[in-house]
């Protein structure tokens, strides 16, 4: 198995499922200081597993580590939105060109692995309806948005003029251990669970009414492995999705009440956030429920518990 932002956090969880399955893991990971990988992701597993630290815009890189492996789950990519339109030529380069360079590696040099792809429910934008299928017009909001949907048809034309296996899970908000808390540019759910175990504000915009959903990592995880090991996914896109929104609003007294810490202010939206912000957005997972027969299992109030004990217990090796 190679999975290429190993050391991050869906990256470093996967990893630790396909050891104990037996699998043989190759990590590959830049560590890019604000992308999420961390060394300590992997603690537990480190003498089990193989690690290559590299970057997915090197094209030779790719080219060695790709031969001799079955499976390339292809999760790294730059996540922030904010950071998307500030600086979106790395975007560009990390998100859409360097997907290029991955799956010309593959389709050369070991045309029969099977690749998962990490896409995004951003790549929908502002929804025409709720909630979101899979044959929901993609028009993103902001350059993050529109590079993923890139990475993501770079792979299906891939399956479908070259033959790779190749499919993408369109992911909405995960949570859960080993999530980047040390900033709050790449999603609220994590900063929101920091600000609980500081005891600190958590300032939530808008009128807190605001409806996401959220999928918890270990079933985000068994969507990527049913998705590699079943032929029915080849050249397919999938949503994933939570068992039922929650108003943003709610999370954060939700967390409040979990952490018995912090306290939730309203605020005015910021200028920045709110020229992307979406409104409502939730997902269908009807499609990979009824194709792999895949549906998230871990309620949002548990998952929150999960994730709040693990930094109580390790939150220094996290910020």
């Amino acid at each position: 198995m190679l999975i290429t932002g190993g050391l991050g956090f869906i990256g470093s969880n996967l990893a630790l499922r396909l050891l104990d399955l037996g699998a043989a893991v190759t990590l590959v990971d830049s560590l890019i200081p604000a992308y999420g990988g961390n060394w300590f992701n992997i603690e537990p597993v480190r003498q089990r597993v193989h690690v290559n630290l590299a970057d997915v815009r090197d094209a030779h890189a790719m080219n060695a580590l790709v031969p001799g492996h079955d499976y390339l789950f292809n999760l790294a990519g730059q996540v922030s939105h904010l950071d998307s339109m500030s600086d979106p030529f790395t975007d560009l380069e990390i998100n859409a060109r360097s997907q290029l360079s991955i799956l010309e590696a593959c389709r050369l040099h070991n045309p029969a692995i099977r690749i998962v792809y990490a896409g995004t429910r951003q790549q929908y934008g502002k929804p025409d309806y709720l909630p979101l299928d899979e044959q929901h017009l993609q028009h993103p909001t902001d350059i993050n948005g529109v590079n993923k949907l890139a990475g993501e048809w770079y792979h299906i034309i891939y399956h479908q003029v070259y033959g790779l296996t190749a499919s993408s899970l369109r992911l909405t908000n995960t949570y859960g251990p080993r999530q980047l808390l040390r900033h709050n540019r790449q999603g609220f759910i994590a900063w929101f669970v920091r600000l609980a175990l500081e005891g600190a504000e958590i300032q939530v915009y808008g009128d807190g009414r605001q409806r996401r959903d959220l999928t918890y990592v270990d079933d985000v995880v068994e969507a990527f492995l049913l998705a590699g090991a079943n032929p029915a996914a080849a050249g397919q896109v999938f949503n994933l999705g939570g068992l039922q929104p929650v108003a943003l609003g709610d999370l954060a007294q939700m967390l409040v009440e979990i952490t018995g810490r912090g306290r939730v202010r309203l605020a005015p939206w910021p200028a920045d956030r709110q020229k992307i912000d979406i409104g409502d957005v939730y997902s269908s997972y009807a499609k990979i429920e009824a194709t792999l027969g895949w549906r998230p299992t871990v309620p949002l109030r548990e998952g929150l518990r999960r994730m709040v004990d693990y930094y109580e217990k390790y939150g220094h090796h996290y910020w």
